[in-house]
C-alpha cells in the first residue's frame, strides 16, 4: 500500500485488489449502474492499484497521474473553475426569473397584457428545455466549453431586446433567446462538475449549484424590483447586457475545458462488453498509441490485447499521464476541444447522438428525478403569481420592493435545504455504505426526500391560508420558507440520485430532465391564472400540496425498488454508452 497527495490537497493511498474495484466496472456482469464499491474495507487482495482517500473512501472516477486531470487539478484552479459555473448558473436563473418586475410598467406605458406576458413565460420554459436537450450532444463532440458561451451570448442577445421592449411580440420572444441562455446551467455545469470532482464529493458540490440557482431565481426580481424603483424599469435588460458582455470575456480568456478522456489513460476491462465496444475501446487505445509515439518515445502505450476461454477481449493499456506535459494556456482555454473519436465535423454523430438522446425518457428514474425538480418549478409560478397579484392591492399594499423582498424567506429555506439535502446527504451515503459492506446504492440520497415531502406541502397551505385569512406575516413568511426548504432540498436529491444511477449519463440524464421538469413548469404557468381564478389560493394550494407529497414521497416506492430498476435499465445503459461512444461517424 502507497500514499500520496493529490494537488488540491486529499490524502490517498493505493490498495491492490481486483474484488474491491470489480463491482463497479461495467464491463463485469455484477455490474450494476448506481451500485458501487465506495468504501475500501470491505477490499480483498487483488493486484489493481486503487486510489483511495486517508477515511478509505475509494476516490470514483480513478484520477490518471496526468497533470491535465481535472481531477488533479489544484484547488485554487477547482475553485475558480467551480466559481465560474456558479455565476453562470445564478445569472441566468436571474435572468430567468426577472421578467415579472417589469410587467407593471410594460402594461402601464405599452399595454401589453399580463396574459402577454404570461405567455411570454411559457415560451421561457420550453426554450430552457429543449435548448438543453439540442446542446447536450455538442458536450462530447467540442468540449464543454463552447456551449457556454453559445447561451450566454444568445442570452445577451436577448437581454437587449428585453430591454428595448415596447410590443406584446417583444415581450415573449426576447423570452426565447432569455430561455436558451439558461440551457448551459441545466445540464452541462452538472457534467463540467462531474469532470472535476469524484463521487463522494457530488452531494456537496450540488449545493452549491442549487444555491446559486435559488440565489438567482428568488434575487432575481429582487434586485429587478431595486432597478426598476431606483433607476428605471428598461436598466433590468441593459444590466444583464454589461454582465453578460463581461461573463463572455472571462469565458473565452478564464475559463478552462474539463473534457478529458480517462478511456486513453487507464485500464480497460472489457469482459462482457458487446463486440462492438470492444472494438471501439480499442481503436481509442490504438490511436493514443499513436499520438503519443509521436510525442515521446518514452511515453508510448503498450496495449496487452489477449483472446480469453469466452472469447471475450481484455484490453490494458500502461499508459497513466504520468509523463504528459502540462497544457499551454490557449490549449486549456481553447474554445472547442474536438472529443478523441470524433469524425470530420462531427456533424453525423451530432444528429446520431441527438437522436439516441430521446431514450433516456424511457429511464424511470429520470422521469421521476424530472417530475420532482418540475414541481417545484410549477410551484414557483403560484406563489409568486399570488404575491403580485394580491400583495399591492388592500389590505396589504406592498410597494415592488415589499413584495420582491417575499422572496426573502424562500431563499433562507433553499439554503437550509441544499444543505441538508447535499453536504449530510453526502455523509449519510458513506455512512450507509460503511453500515452495507462498502457497497453505495444510488437511493440512499432518496431518504432525504420524505421529510420535505411533508414540510414543503405544509408550507404551501400555510402561505395560502394565511393570504387569504390575513394572518400575521410570520406564519405566511413561515410557510414561504419551508416551500423553500424543499426547492432546495428537492433540486439537490433528485440531481444527484440521478447522477449515481447512471455515472456516465450524466448530461443526457440532466437534458431529460430539464425537457421534463421545463414542460412540466409550462404547462401550470398556463394553468395557474385560470386555475387561482375559478377555486381561489386555499383550495388550489391544497391540491398542489398533496400533488407535491405524492411526487416527493413516490421517493419511498424508489427506496424500495430502485435497484431493481437500475438492474432493469442495465442493458439500456450499457448499450447507450457503447452507441454514443463509438468511433464510426
Amino acid at each position: 500500500m502507497s500514499e500520496g497527495i493529490m494537488s488540491d490537497g486529499v490524502k490517498l493511498e493505493n490498495v491492490k485488489s481486483d474484488a474491491i474495484f470489480s463491482i463497479n466496472s461495467k464491463s463485469n456482469d455484477d455490474f450494476i449502474p448506481g451500485t458501487i464499491n465506495i468504501y475500501s474495507f470491505s477490499a480483498q487482495e487483488g493486484e489493481t492499484d486503487l486510489q483511495v482517500t486517508d477515511d478509505h473512501i475509494i476516490l470514483l472516477p480513478q484520477p490518471t497521474q496526468s497533470v491535465n486531470d481535472p481531477l488533479n487539478w489544484t484547488k485554487s484552479k477547482k475553485l475558480w473553475n467551480f466559481f465560474v459555473l456558479a455565476f453562470i448558473t445564478g445569472f441566468t436563473a436571474a435572468t430567468s426569473n426577472d421578467a415579472g418586475s417589469i410587467q407593471d410598467s410594460l402594461n402601464e406605458i405599452y399595454g401589453i397584457s399580463y396574459d402577454a406576458m404570461n405567455t411570454g413565460a411559457g415560451v421561457l420554459f420550453i426554450a430552457i428545455g429543449w435548448a438543453t436537450f439540442l446542446f447536450t450532444p455538442f458536450a462530447s463532440l467540442y468540449g464543454r466549453k463552447i456551449t457556454y458561451f453559445i447561451c450566454i451570448f444568445l442570452g445577451l442577445g436577448g437581454a437587449v431586446w428585453f430591454s428595448q421592449c415596447r410590443t406584446t411580440s417583444d415581450s415573449i420572444w426576447s423570452q426565447l433567446f432569455v430561455g436558451a441562455s439558461e440551457a448551459c446551467a441545466e445540464a452541462h455545469v452538472q457534467q463540467s462538475l462531474t469532470d472535476m470532482y469524484f463521487q463522494h464529493q457530488l452531494g456537496s458540490v450540488l449545493t452549491v449549484y442549487i444555491t446559486a440557482t435559488s440565489v438567482g431565481t428568488y434575487l432575481g426580481p429582487l434586485i429587478g424590483g431595486f432597478i426598476v424603483q431606483y433607476v428605471g424599469f428598461r436598466w433590468v435588460g441593459w444590466i444583464a447586457v454589461f454582465i453578460s458582455a463581461a461573463l463572455l470575456i472571462v469565458i473565452v480568456f478564464a475559463m478552462h475545458e474539463t473534457y478529458f478522456d480517462r478511456r486513453l489513460y487507464h485500464g480497460v476491462i472489457l469482459t462482457g462488453l458487446p463486440g462492438t465496444e470492444a472494438r471501439n475501446e480499442k481503436k481509442v487505445l490504438e490511436k493514443k498509441t499513436i499520438v503519443d509515439s509521436k510525442n515521446s518515445d518514452s511515453n508510448s502505450v503498450n496495449s496487452n490485447l489477449s483472446k480469453h476461454d469466452n472469447d471475450l477481449e481484455l484490453a490494458r493499456t500502461a499508459n497513466n499521464g504520468a509523463s504528459e506535459p502540462k497544457n499551454s494556456y490557449w490549449k486549456s482555454v481553447a474554445m472547442i476541444t474536438p472529443s478523441t473519436n470524433m469524425i470530420g465535423t462531427g456533424f453525423k454523430q451530432y444528429c446520431k447522438r441527438l437522436i439516441l438522446l430521446f431514450r433516456v425518457f424511457l429511464f424511470p428514474p429520470c422521469i421521476f428525478s424530472g417530475l420532482v425538480w418540475g414541481m417545484q418549478d410549477a410551484l414557483l409560478t403560484f406563489y409568486l403569481t399570488v404575491e403580485d397579484d394580491q400583495y399591492y392591492d388592500p389590505p396589504y399594499n406592498y410597494s415592488n420592493t415589499g413584495v420582491a423582498l417575499m422572496n426573502v424567506p424562500c431563499l433562507i429555506g433553499s439554503i437550509i435545504g441544499c444543505i441538508y439535502a447535499g453536504v449530510v446527504s453526502d455523509w449519510f451515503t458513506i455512512w450507509m455504505a460503511k453500515r452495507n459492506n462498502g457497497i453505495q446504492e444510488a437511493e440512499f440520497r432518496l431518504y432525504f426526500l420524505i421529510i420535505p415531502a411533508v414540510l414543503c406541502p405544509v408550507g404551501l397551505i400555510l402561505f395560502a391560508v394565511g393570504t387569504d385569512q390575513q394572518w400575521h406575516w410570520f406564519p405566511t413568511y413561515f410557510g414561504l420558507g419551508l416551500v423553500g426548504l424543499g426547492f432546495g432540498s428537492s433540486g439537490d436529491v433528485a440531481m444527484g440520485y440521478l447522477m449515481d444511477a447512471y455515472p456516465e449519463m450524466v448530461i443526457e440524464m440532466m437534458a431529460g430532465v430539464s425537457v421534463i421538469n421545463n414542460m412540466f413548469g409550462c404547462i401550470f404557468t398556463f394553468a395557474c391564472s385560470p386555475w387561482l381564478n375559478a377555486m381561489g389560493n386555499t383550495k388550489t394550494f391544497i391540491i398542489l400540496a398533496v400533488i407535491t407529497c405524492v411526487i416527493m414521497g413516490s421517493s419511498i416506492p424508489f427506496i424500495y425498488f430502485g435497484k431493481r430498476i437500475r438492474l432493469w435499465t442495465k442493458p439500456w445503459y450499457l448499450d447507450f454508452c457503447e452507441r454514443r461512444d463509438r468511433m464510426e461517424g
